[in-house]
C-alpha cells in the first residue's frame, strides 16, 4: 500500500510555484529541515549558505503564518511534517556551436511545498523539556558570565584602590621626609649661629685686651722719654738763668 498522495497529506501547507531553480537544488535544502520543529528548521536555514535556503525559509514562514491565522495553531508547537520540490516547466533555449550545430539550454523551474503540523503530545513534552533545559543552561551561563565580570571588576577596583592608597602613603611619607629634612636644616643653621656667636665675643675680647696691652706698653715706653725731655728742659732753663745772672 502506498502512502498518502502529495495533495492529501495532513497539515497546513504553503507552495511556491514556478521558481527558477532546478528541483534537485531545492531538495538538498528541504532534506535538511524535514521532520524538524519550526525553530530548529529556521536555525538550520539561517546557517545554510545555499541559494535555496532563502526561498525555502520564506515558504516555511508562509506555512507557519497560515497555520497560526487559519488553523489557530501555536507556532512553537509546529514541525515540518513534509517538504518536497516538484519539477516545473522547463524553458528550452539554444546557443550556437561549432560546424553549424546548436547547443540546447534548459532553464528549469520547480514547485516548492512545505507542510507544517502540530507535534505529538509526547514529542511536544520532550521538546518543551529540552527547551527548558536549554533556557536553564543559557541562564546559568549568563549568570556565571555576569558573576565573572563582576569579580573581575571588583578585583580591578580593588587593585586600583590599593594602588591609590599606596601612592597616597608614598606621598605622605615623602612629605614627612621633606618636613624632617627642613627641620634638621633649620636646627643645624640655628646651632651654627649659636656656636659662632661666642667665638666672635671672645675674639673681640681678645682684640680689646691686646689693644689695652699695646697701649700700656706704649705708655710705659713714653714715660722715660718724657722724663728725659723734662730733665733736658730743666737743664736748659737753669743754664739760661745762670747766663742772665752773670
Amino acid at each position: 500500500m502506498t502512502g498518502p498522495k502529495t495533495n492529501e497529506r495532513p497539515g497546513t501547507r504553503a507552495t511556491l510555484r514556478g521558481y527558477h531553480m532546478s528541483a534537485s537544488k531545492a531538495r538538498v535544502v528541504l532534506n535538511l529541515i524535514r521532520g524538524e520543529d519550526v525553530t530548529t528548521a529556521r536555525e538550520i536555514l539561517a546557517s545554510t549558505t545555499r541559494e535555496a535556503a532563502d526561498v525555502v525559509g520564506k515558504v516555511l514562514a508562509s506555512a507557519v503564518a497560515n497555520a497560526v491565522n487559519n488553523d489557530a495553531l501555536n507556532a512553537e508547537e509546529l514541525y515540518v511534517s513534509a517538504a518536497f520540490a516538484d519539477e516545473g516547466i522547463t524553458m528550452k533555449r539554444f546557443t550556437p556551436r561549432a560546424r553549424g550545430r546548436a547547443g540546447a539550454i534548459r532553464k528549469r523551474s520547480c514547485h516548492i511545498t512545505v507542510i507544517v503540523s502540530r507535534l505529538d503530545p509526547e514529542r511536544l513534552e520532550a521538546l518543551r523539556a529540552s527547551r527548558s533545559a536549554q533556557a536553564t543552561a543559557s541562564r546559568a551561563r549568563r549568570v556565571s558570565t555576569s558573576r565573572r565580570r563582576a569579580d573581575q571588576t571588583a578585583s580591578l577596583n580593588k587593585r586600583e584602590s590599593t594602588a591609590a592608597a599606596a601612592a597616597e602613603n608614598e606621598a605622605l611619607e615623602a612629605e614627612a621626609r621633606e618636613a624632617e629634612i627642613r627641620e634638621n636644616e633649620s636646627f643645624d643653621h640655628e646651632s651654627a649661629i649659636e656656636s659662632s656667636e661666642p667665638d666672635v665675643v671672645t675674639d673681640a675680647g681678645e682684640d680689646s685686651a691686646q689693644v689695652k696691652d699695646e697701649v700700656a706698653d706704649a705708655e710705659t715706653e713714653q714715660e722715660p722719654e718724657l722724663e728725659a725731655s723734662s730733665d733736658e728742659s730743666n737743664e736748659t732753663v737753669s743754664e739760661d738763668t745762670t747766663e742772665e745772672t752773670n
